[in-house]
């Protein structure tokens, strides 16, 4: 599987797809249903309450929403890193990791606001790549503040990636104080409008109006399962990250400052469990977009063959074994 997705084969998007349905078919047995928690955004949960019906008569709805943006985000992601050249040569891996990485957990795969929020972050990715030695970027600049406001209404939690969007902005262009404002425009841009509209409706609150943002530390299970999924997670994300350290030098500027933004980004995303906690892992499910970009470098340019297939097919059985013969889906 390994040697087939290094290749940049256009049939290689037919065996992701069909690799991505086999790796996560517990998920259409055993359909979940999502329900509105605190920590989701207002539109959200007006997206699970137009949702309803129809998923009261398919309950399959959701998976087959889950598994789409699962499946589109795993392409985005591996046509960003081919477009940039962020690896040697054109490659599906990153899409192949994105998919097995995102199995170690049931609730990776439910529908769910983080999992919205990675579409928005690949589309935030990108736009802060292409601002680099761009001369006039301030549209650029604009719609990233503009689309991290929206997402705030999905999860309010993924307000938290300012800090990733402002750091960014620091390492891909030099200091312009407009153009740092006009993202926070953009970003404050939707909380305008949404405040226009409580006035006009009159509900206006203060409580309504601002998001409710809190710091703790999550209430999580600790299992065998978990500790090796935390395992075969980190192993190729550590490896991964060596292979980069060791090629930085033959890379372009433009490249070496990819691989930061995506360390920034995982950065971020690892903290976002902590603000408005929950019991559930839900929500680190947006750090798995550039964990699965290391893990796709890792098996690239792993320089022991044997090394990346015994990472594939040791993730492969344990996916196995937790679905089947483990906890369950």
């Amino acid at each position: 599987m390994i040697g087939v997705f290094k290749q940049k084969n256009p049939a290689n998007i037919i065996l992701l797809l069909v690799f991505g349905i086999l790796i996560k078919l517990p998920v259409f047995m055993h359909p979940y249903i999502p329900a509105d928690r605190p920590a989701d955004g207002l539109l959200f949960s007006a997206i699970l309450k137009f949702l309803h019906p129809a998923a009261t008569s398919f309950p399959s709805l959701y998976p087959l929403l889950a598994f789409s943006l699962l499946f589109i985000q795993a392409m985005v992601l591996t046509r960003f890193l081919n477009t940039q050249r962020m690896m040697n040569r054109p490659n599906y891996l990153a899409g192949m990791a994105y998919l097995l990485i995102t199995s170690l957990l049931p609730e990776w795969n439910y529908f769910s606001a983080p999992l919205l929020i990675n579409s928005i972050l690949l589309m935030v990715l990108s736009g802060l790549f292409r601002i680099y030695n761009q001369p006039n970027a301030k549209g650029t600049i604009f719609n990233i503040g503009l689309a991290l406001g929206i997402a705030g209404f999905l999860f309010v939690s993924s307000l938290t990636f300012i800090i990733w969007v402002l750091l960014a902005l620091a390492v891909m262009r030099p200091f312009r104080l407009n153009e740092w404002l006009l993202c926070i425009v953009g970003i404050t841009t939707p909380f305008y409008f949404y405040a226009i509209y409580i006035f006009i409706k009159e509900k206006w609150s203060w409580q309504a109006f601002l998001p409710h943002l809190s710091i703790g530390v999550p209430s999580l299970q600790q299992t065998a399962w978990l500790a090796a999924s935390v395992f075969l997670l980190m192993v190729p994300f550590l490896a991964g990250g060596y292979y980069v350290q060791d090629n930085l030098r033959r890379m372009l500027i433009n490249v070496r400052k990819g691989w930061s933004l995506l360390l920034l980004y995982l950065l971020t995303a690892l903290l976002l469990p902590f603000v408005n906690t929950s019991g559930t892992f839900e929500n680190w499910v947006m750090a798995m977009v550039p964990m699965a970009a290391f893990h796709g470098y890792t098996y690239l340019h792993a320089r022991l063959r044997i090394f990346p297939l015994l990472l594939f097919w040791i993730t492969v059985a344990f996916v196995i074994a937790h679905q089947y013969y483990g906890p369950g889906w």
